[in-house]
This record gives C-alpha cells, sequence and structure tokens, in this order.
C-alpha cells in the first residue's frame, strides 16, 4: 500500500472524520497520559511537531497545553478539513518520509498513529525521517495497535457511506521499539493497554513508547522479514 492509496483514502473521508472525531474523545485517560508525558518533556524546550497529524485534534490538544506546534499531513483533504476547524493552528501538507524542515529543527514529535498504514519496508525510513527532524536529546512518541498482521479497513469506512481502499499494519511493542532504536533512538517509557470496552471500534491492545533520539543515530535497517505479512 503505497501513500497515494493513504492518501487517496483520507482526501475521501476527511469531512466526516473530522467532524466524528473532532478531538481526544476516542483516546482514554491512560492515552493522554502518555501524551501528557511528551508535554512535559517539550513544553519549554522549542516547537514540538504533530507528524500525521490529520485534521488536527491532537494538535490542539497539544498547543492548548502550552506547545508550540506544527502539524503535517499526506492528506490535503485532512489539512483543509484541520485548518477550517482549527484556523489558529499551523497545518501543512507533506509526506512524513520527506520532511521539508531541517536537520534537529523540533524539540519532540508526535506519531499518533501515523505509521498505521505504512507497509513493513517503508517503515524503517519512515522514523529516521521524523528522528531526522528532532534534535539530539529530543523525544518523541509514537500510537499504534499492538499485534499481528493486517485490518481492511474498507468495510469500516464503508458504513459511513464510503468506498476506499485502506489497510491497517499492527506491529508488537518490541517490533517499533527495535524499529525506533535503528533509528536512533532510547526507549523511555512504554505502555501497551487492553481494548477499552468504551471504545467499541477498538478491538487490538493499544500501544505507545516515549523515546529519546540519540546524539549518534545509527542509520535505519530494514525490519523482520515477516513484518507486514497479512495474518
Amino acid at each position: 500500500m503505497g501513500e497515494d492509496q493513504t492518501r487517496r483514502a483520507y482526501d475521501t473521508v476527511a469531512d466526516d472524520y473530522a467532524r466524528l472525531l473532532p478531538d481526544t474523545r476516542a483516546e482514554t485517560r491512560l492515552d493522554l497520559a502518555m501524551v501528557e508525558a511528551l508535554v512535559d518533556h517539550v513544553r519549554d524546550a522549542g516547537e514540538v511537531l504533530d507528524a500525521g497529524c490529520g485534521a488536527g485534534r491532537l494538535t490542539r490538544y497539544l498547543a492548548d497545553r502550552g506547545c508550540t506546534v506544527r502539524g503535517v499531513d499526506l492528506s490535503p483533504g485532512m489539512v483543509a478539513a484541520g485548518r477550517r476547524a482549527h484556523p489558529d493552528l499551523d497545518l501543512q501538507v507533506a509526506s512524513l518520509l520527506d520532511l521539508p524542515f531541517a536537520d534537529g529543527r523540533f524539540a519532540g514529535a508526535l506519531l499518533w498513529y501515523s505509521t498505521i498504514h505504512t507497509p513493513g519496508p517503508g517503515l524503517p525510513p519512515l522514523l529516521a525521517e521524523v528522528v531526522r527532524v528532532v534534535r539530539p536529546g529530543g523525544v518523541l512518541l509514537v500510537g499504534f495497535q499492538a499485534g499481528h498482521g493486517t485490518v481492511d479497513l474498507a468495510a469500516s469506512y464503508g458504513r459511513h457511506g464510503h468506498d476506499v481502499e485502506l489497510t491497517r499494519w499492527r506491529r508488537t511493542p518490541d517490533e517499533m521499539a527495535a524499529l525506533l532504536t535503528a533509528a536512533g533512538t532510547t526507549e523511555v517509557a512504554r505502555l501497551v493497554r487492553a481494548p477499552d470496552p468504551q471504545q467499541p471500534w477498538e478491538d487490538d491492545d493499544q500501544a505507545f513508547l516515549l523515546v529519546r533520539r540519540t546524539d549518534d543515530p545509527t542509520p535505519p535497517t530494514p525490519g523482520p522479514a515477516t513484518e507486514g505479512d497479512p495474518a
């Protein structure tokens, strides 16, 4: 699954996505505790990147907690929806594989479920690119569904009247931690929680990794050969 397909899917669903999920109502208190840990690291340290910001709901959350934040997303439709909902926020279209920022620009970065549509071979360069724009000592928080294999999201979006092709990849926390280490980070903390019965759309464990960029990142290496294989 390439970026073009992901972009088309989110351009198609952008307005409904922003309407149905305008804020952090989908997050549990545990999830937001991990975001608050990121906030504690970056609020007074400099600008933070919301990498894969969608329509800006987590960008808004960070800004409301005193962070200087910039959001980027692959989908022009999602960015347009975010600009309408949050005209005061700095949101722009950009690929996480080719960020328009200098090395070490940011004090930290949030990747909130923004790696989940990237197949295994594409994940190391994506993580390396986001790590590149975070300064040494800066922190990154990655949220994702934990497990193995893939989920076809066509039926889920079809229930809302959208005909899209979109796949979600699960990763284990250890797999993601290893990829982040290879990209030049060290783990600070992790949280894995079971699906929340109050969130009927959750079928998988949810995982969150807080990592810190090292002073001397190592070149990215490919993930395990089985990563991204369908279940």
